[in-house]
C-alpha cells in the first residue's frame, strides 16, 4: 500500500507535525509506504512530486486549512479528514484508506 498525503494545521507550528508523526509510524507498523507532506509555518517541507501522487494508491489530507496544489490530487482517490483525526486515530485512519483503496482497485480490475 502506497500512500501519499498533506499535513496542514490552522497554526501550522504544532497539529501539522504531530499528524506527520502519528501517521508514519502507524504506516510504517502496517508496512506501508507513506510519504507525507507538510504545510507549516516554515513553509512546505518533504514536498510531493507528481510521480509520488501518480504512483500512489490513496491520498490522505490531513488538513485544517486550505493546502497549496489541492489540484495535484485531483486525479487519485483521497482522504480529507481533520488533523484531529490523523492525531487521535491514525490507525483507524489508515485502515480506512486501505479499505477505499482496495474497493477502488477491484472496482478497475
Amino acid at each position: 500500500m502506497k500512500i501519499v498525503g498533506v499535513c496542514a494545521c490552522t497554526v501550522g507550528i504544532a497539529h501539522t507535525y504531530i499528524a506527520q508523526e502519528k501517521l508514519e509510524k502507524a504506516a510504517a507498523k502496517k508496512e506501508f509506504d507513506i510519504h507525507l507532506e507538510t504545510q507549516g509555518t516554515i513553509g512546505t517541507q518533504d514536498a510531493l512530486t507528481p510521480e509520488d501522487i501518480e504512483s500512489a494508491d490513496i491520498a490522505i489530507l490531513a488538513v485544517d486549512v486550505k493546502i497549496k496544489g489541492m489540484d495535484r490530487f485531483a486525479n487519485i482517490t483521497k482522504i480529507t479528514v481533520p488533523t484531529d483525526i490523523a492525531i487521535k486515530s491514525p490507525n483507524k485512519l489508515l485502515d480506512k484508506a486501505a479499505e477505499i483503496a482496495s474497493k477502488k482497485q477491484k472496482a478497475h480490475a
